[in-house]
């Protein structure tokens, strides 16, 4: 039953709603990759302006989402998660009339504003309108969704680049952006709010934290990890990031209001480990992409589409174990679950690292990628369940606010760390030091132009080395996950009198 509401009626409905604008971002993200390449030379970009591209939209996308989560419960799911579809739908439009690299990385900003309005309100709302014991169906359409979503994204925007032209990866957002408006706003229904107030010095300080975290990591090779300019360094700006998160994360304790991040919430132990692990999934997910789509067209000459191609195994996989993992989540401890997933995820990277040659037979390829389908359907409705499953419903909205907040940290540092990684390995790797073709600012012809056969085993060799990357992160994601403990058979609950009672009392 929706809260609020006077007869029982099916959530169901309102989560096919909501995933539909939950599977647009999440095809957003995986075009992108895809068409890196032909963005480079439609807007006569270099690699690491390119990567901007992805991670201004996940800096965007991560930093409000601890605010968005919490202004979920203080107006409601469905009118946070309206007003962000809207928003998407219109940077979309904006991102395929750009002329310069410039507006499209600003254009993306919005796309990952509105983005942060929705991501919480899903989540939400699958915990307050599903019974625990139903939770890990409802997350296993989520993670069915994600699976579609690979396997889509990357063919859908191979096609567009191949035929339209990259414009049109975003243009493709507009007319899904209205249907998924207009079923939102007939099926999601008005669930309670909860009044809170908003820490602002919070918001602040997190995301001058994690731009300066973010640019010092990611234009860390452009600058050869020594000035930008004047006094302000790269270290310089990567050590004042720490600084500043590690005062967000101080000001949160102390505190005596309402803080952005409620750190009761941390006391469940499950809670915790699976902000861990979402984190390293971010991290690798979209880390993982952009070495494999670079070598796919520039070593193999494959086309876009022919690129996304190679992902059919993990999504069909992936799409198809979803359902079958979700309703395990319900019955199994999640440490098996999530176990097979955190330990299949690295090696899959680890495999597809050995394989990534130019002359290694297309098969040998795909082997690795239907193992990261086998892992996705082991991670995305376990973790999102067991994170979410023991939290009191009046903090619904801020405790999926802090979960999607970690995994776009994740994302974010992926995209910087993988960016700075690959552009070191392909200056080691590379006989000119790195400037073949565009890897030091001269634009790279996108499509299916291979490299020079010279170049193509030093630049397998660089993706394959960058590879390892995003592997050796989710180790630290599988110990954590092995550390579940069997969760509370309550459940997520209503707010108790005594969580109600010290933010009443502050707000006297």
């Amino acid at each position: 039953m929706a809260l609020g509401d006077h007869k029982p009626v099916s959530p169901w409905p309102a989560l096919w709603a909501l995933v539909l604008g939950f599977f647009m971002i999440l095809v957003d993200s995986t075009i992108v990759s895809v068409a890196m390449p032909a963005i480079m030379e439609g807007l006569d970009a270099d690699v690491n302006a390119v990567v901007w591209v992805t991670s201004a939209y996940l800096l965007a996308y991560a930093v409000p989402l601890l605010v968005t989560g919490r202004l979920g419960d203080r107006f409601g799911p469905k009118n946070l998660y309206l007003g962000g579809l809207a928003l998407f739908t219109l940077a979309s439009l904006w991102c395929g009339l750009t002329g310069s690299i410039e507006q499209l990385i600003t254009a993306r900003v919005f796309q990952g504003l509105g983005a942060a309005l929705m991501t919480p309100q899903t989540m939400a709302v699958i915990t307050r309108t599903f019974p625990a014991d139903q939770r890990g169906r409802a997350m296993s359409l989520w993670g069915a969704v994600a699976g579609i979503a690979t396997l889509v994204g990357p063919i859908l925007g191979g096609t567009l680049v191949d035929t339209l032209g990259w414009e049109w990866i975003f243009f493709i957002n507009v007319p899904v952006g209205i249907v998924g408006f207009v079923l939102a706003a007939r099926l999601v229904p008005v669930l309670e709010t909860h009044p809170h107030r908003f820490d602002l010095l919070g918001v602040v300080l997190s995301g001058v934290g994690m731009f300066l975290l973010v640019f010092g990591i990611q234009e860390g090779q452009t600058y050869d990890w020594g000035t930008i300019n004047g006094p302000i360094s790269v270290w310089g700006l990567i050590i004042a990031g720490v600084v500043v998160l590690a005062g967000f994360l101080y000001w949160q304790a102390r505190n005596t209001g309402e803080p952005l991040i409620p750190l009761s919430l941390f006391r469940d132990r499950n809670f915790s480990l699976a902000n861990v692990a979402i984190t390293t999934v971010g991290f690798s997910i979209t880390a993982m992409a952009f070495p494999l789509m670079l070598w796919a067209q520039l070593v193999r000459g494959y086309s876009p589409t022919q690129s996304a191609l190679l992902l059919v195994p993990m999504a069909l996989i992936s799409g198809g174990l979803a359902p079958w993992v979700g309703t395990l989540t319900d019955r199994l401890h999640p440490r098996r679950l999530t176990g097979i997933g955190l330990a299949a995820f690295p090696a899959s990277l680890l495999w597809l690292s050995l394989v990534a040659n130019p002359d290694t037979p297309v098969w040998q390829v795909l082997l690795p990628i239907a193992l990261l389908g086998v892992a996705n359907a082991f991670m995305w409705a376990p973790l999102g369940t067991t994170a979410t499953r023991n939290l009191p419903m009046h903090q619904a909205g801020a405790g999926a606010g802090i979960y999607n907040t970690t995994r776009q940290i994740g994302a974010v540092l992926g995209s910087a760390s993988i960016s700075a990684l690959m552009e070191n390995r392909l200056a080691a790797q590379l006989p000119s030091g790195g400037d073949a073709g565009g890897f030091s600012g001269e634009p790279m012809a996108g499509g299916s132009e291979r490299l020079p056969d010279f170049l193509q085993g030093p630049f397998s060799d660089a993706m394959s080395q960058s590879m390892l990357l995003p592997a050796a992160v989710l180790l630290i994601g599988l110990a954590a996950v092995l550390c579940f403990t069997a969760p509370s058979p309550r459940g997520a609950r209503p707010a108790a009198p005594q969580d109600r009672e010290p933010a009443a009392a502050q707000r006297k």
